[in-house]
């Protein structure tokens, strides 16, 4: 796990060597290892590391390939590099690394084939120095991050945003897109391939980018999951052999290894696969003051239920609250999820003992984790009922007593109603906002939902809107703080494998929340007691509430409204404000939405923007 900065000049131009070091030095925390840098002919490629395999020198970056046609620096992990060198018989390696079998698959093979068959998380930036072709890959989960500027100068790609951004070919053309920026206050992250500048851009997961010159020629998406969904349920004896390899996959490592552990189902089954393969695997737990939010003695037990190893770090609530400021300095980007603080904490303990770490994200979005999925399926048939019809019927049934909640009332589609159980700033509040502003077409399509849509279609279409909405926050959370911490995180869940499983098939009984997750509750009835299974997740949260009112409140206030606001000529600062106060004057309780005003000043005012 690393961070690289690559520069393509189009006018043998390339920026000053000092400031390309200064930009890569950014970066250094996802890489603290080792620093290398790169020049050949309009290009510079630079390189922080993080050792996990082939710990030598030879396992360093960035790399060239066997011909020296590909020039190459690759943040991730591959892991299936080791079939993919003995199907396609590459021998004589120098090193024991990842990366060097990649070289030598595009040597052999090319990129196109190389990148098709690579099951791992990455961000790769090749140059094809005989076609002078440069790609920008992307895993298809969407793990590793990749920026890229373009201009008529060079192309720039990047680990971070800030990289990018600060780079003397983008950073006195800094021109905010209106559209990104809502999306931003709304749902608290920019979702790939945007980003509020209109001069940088991600690539999106699953797809690869083509550039000759100052010119993308061609947009591959080269792994896309079904949409398409079989009638029958899991099954659960493939269910379990594909999250079982995945795990056995991932347990390679030339450094300490362990698991995330806590209450719930997800990195318990985690825990449990890796237990079965790594008898010496420990799994770590995070406890907290808060009883109602500790899940340490539930973790406990699943830990000694599997016998499994278990490193619990215990921390004050007070104590939580100290790591708000520092944890701030690593957020390169807009971001607006409070529960960037916990993770944080959770991976800076942990980074103490481990460099590299399993975790149970996605197993929610897969699997069907969260009530408000269940909350859509149950409104659906309110949604086929015209709107000036339905808008009258349902406050009847309301007062009725039929009817539990006021979507139906509230929202004129199932796409706002979807769309708003993930944004944190009322419609309302946020038009005023930015006022005749939509947002982006990204934000759009994986929004959108068919009115007439069958139970299963809209179960399928949930699970996507998950994936390529929700997951995408979760991932840049994690990545981000774990990353601050020199610490690397693997998402099982995520591999290839299990996603192109998991997105053919649908729960056929998906009547309540006992319904939730139910695939993965089965399979961890193979480890665990039923009555430990049963346990509710009780979260590992802050008091974003209580914090915003008290210990916080000076801050904020002094972040928002004593200094100049970031974007204050596009946005509407005066709602900004009347959103605020009515906060603290308890006439609305969007907590989280204010942490998203709150997070973006401390992003412009750390990265110098205002």
């Amino acid at each position: 796990m690393c961070g690289f900065l690559g520069e393509v000049s189009f006018n043998n131009n390339l920026s000053d060597l000092k400031k390309f070091k200064s930009l890569l030095h950014l970066s250094i925390h996802r890489g603290p290892d080792d620093t290398q840098i790169l020049e050949y002919k309009n290009i510079r490629l630079g390189f922080n590391r993080l050792a996990i395999l082939d710990l030598t020198d030879k396992g360093s970056q960035p790399k060239q390939s066997p011909t020296k046609r590909y020039q190459v620096v690759f943040n991730g992990e591959i892991y299936n590099y080791k079939q993919l060198a003995k199907l396609h018989r590459i021998n004589n390696l120098d090193s024991t690394s990842d990366t060097e079998v990649l070289v030598h698959l595009f040597d052999k093979i090319g990129v196109d084939k190389t990148v098709r068959q690579l099951n791992g998380m990455f961000a790769i930036m090749v140059l094809d120095t005989t076609e002078d072709i440069t790609y920008l890959i992307r895993d298809f989960a969407g793990i590793k991050p990749l920026f890229y500027g373009l201009s008529n100068n060079s192309l720039v790609a990047a680990s971070q945003f800030n990289q990018i951004y600060r780079h003397p070919d983008f950073s006195n053309n800094l021109v905010l897109r209106p559209d990104v920026v809502k999306a931003y206050f709304g749902l608290g992250y920019m979702l790939a391939p945007d980003t509020i500048y209109k001069s940088i851009n991600q690539v999106k997961q699953g797809e690869y980018l083509k550039f000759k010159n100052n010119k993308i020629i061609e947009v591959v998406n080269y792994k896309a999951f079904n949409k398409k969904v079989s009638n029958l349920d899991f099954d659960d004896k493939i269910l379990t052999t594909k999250i079982e390899d995945a795990v056995k996959r991932q347990l390679f490592s030339d450094v300490p290894l362990g698991t995330f552990l806590s209450g719930g189902i997800d990195s318990p089954l985690i825990s449990a696969f890796a237990k079965k393969h790594k008898i010496d695997i420990e799994a770590f737990t995070l406890s907290v003051q808060d009883k109602s939010l500790d899940e340490a003695d539930l973790a406990t037990k699943y830990a000694n239920h599997i016998n499994c190893k278990q490193q619990i770090s215990k921390i004050e609530s007070k104590d939580i609250l100290g790591f708000v400021e520092s944890h701030f300095n690593f957020m390169t980007e807009p971001f607006g999820d409070y529960s960037t603080i916990p993770t944080y904490v959770i991976t800076k303990k942990a980074s103490k003992k481990q460099t590299v770490m399993l975790s149970g994200d996605g197993g929610d979005e897969l699997f069907f984790g969260y009530p408000r999925m269940l909350r859509t399926l149950k409104l659906r048939h309110w949604f086929k009922i015209p709107y000036r019809v339905r808008k009258p019927l349902a406050r009847l049934t309301i007062k009725m007593g039929v009817l539990k909640s006021w979507a139906p009332y509230n929202y004129q589609t199932i796409s706002d109603y979807v769309l708003q159980q993930q944004s944190y700033i009322s419609k309302t509040k946020l038009n005023s906002i930015l006022p005749e502003t939509n947002y982006p077409k990204a934000i759009k399509t994986i929004f959108e939902f068919n009115k007439s849509a069958s139970k299963d279609s809209l179960l399928s279409s949930l699970r996507h809107n998950e994936f390529n909405g929700h997951v995408q926050r979760v991932l840049i959370k994690v990545d981000r703080m774990s990353m601050a911490n020199n610490l690397e995180v693997r998402v099982p869940f995520l591999d290839k494998s299990v996603l192109d499983y998991g997105f053919g098939y649908l729960p056929q009984k998906f009547k309540g929340e006992k319904d939730l997750k139910k695939p993965l509750k089965k399979i961890m009835s193979l480890f665990y007691n039923k009555t430990l299974i049963s346990t509710e997740k009780k979260g590992f949260a802050v008091p974003i509430d209580s914090w915003l009112k008290n210990e916080l409140k000076k801050d904020v206030m002094s972040t928002i409204f004593e200094t100049k606001f970031y974007g204050n000529n596009l946005l509407n600062f005066e709602a900004i404000k009347n959103y605020v106060n009515d906060f603290y004057n308890n006439k609305h309780n969007e907590a989280w939405g204010i942490w998203h005003i709150y997070a973006w000043q401390k992003w412009a005012i750390n990265e110098g923007l205002i």
